[in-house]
């Protein structure tokens, strides 16, 4: 049987990264790989489990074919290894740190992936953002203007994870949701 495709998305500041990291290991015995995306960031500044390297080795690494899927967001080139269809092949379920531009694609690529928008109270939301220090006020402002279109035009076609209470709750719910939709699929 073939793994399925975990799609992971979210405005920044919803606590993707909190989330994978807080999940990893339950995740694991469950048998399911979190990718690790390759970013045109510096590994010091990623704030994530990923691999850091510069635009150029970024395109390089684009034209040779070493990616599943990638795509550009704020300035940013992401990328997730190639790797991830011989997980699936072998039957193991694998978690991406997805981008909810890039959804449409991605659904193309994978029609039978599991979309998830990890979502967080407005306010809540705000906040984190503010305390993170990387944008201006009016920059996430912006954000949150844009967070609102998206989640009004997409969630009915995504399952919706609340992680604007505490972290253990939604990684409560993440692996809840895995299990029902095994059963159902």
């Amino acid at each position: 049987m073939r793994g399925r495709l975990i799609y992971l998305i979210g405005p920044s500041g919803s606590g993707k990264d909190s989330l994978l990291h807080a999940a990893r290991e339950r995740l694991t015995e469950r048998g399911c790989r979190i990718a690790r995306r390759v970013i045109t960031r510096s590994a010091e500044a990623l704030g994530e489990d990923a691999i850091g390297v510069a635009p150029a080795e970024f395109e390089r690494l684009q034209r040779e074919g070493a990616f599943a899927l990638s795509w550009h967001a704020n300035g940013l080139a992401y990328g997730i290894p190639k790797q991830i269809d011989d997980w699936l092949a072998a039957g193991q379920d694998v978690l991406v740190n997805g981008s909810r531009a890039y959804l449409r694609e991605a659904r193309q690529r994978y029609p039978e992936l599991i979309g998830i928008v990890l979502a967080v109270d407005i306010e809540a939301l705000r906040e984190r953002l503010l305390k993170r220090g990387r944008e201006t006020p009016e920059q996430i402002e912006q954000r949150l203007a844009r967070n609102g279109l998206f989640t009004s035009s997409a969630a009915d076609a995504l399952h919706l994870l609340d992680n604007s209470s505490h972290l253990e709750q939604a990684v409560d719910q993440l692996l809840a949701l895995l299990e029902t939709t095994r059963a159902s699929g």
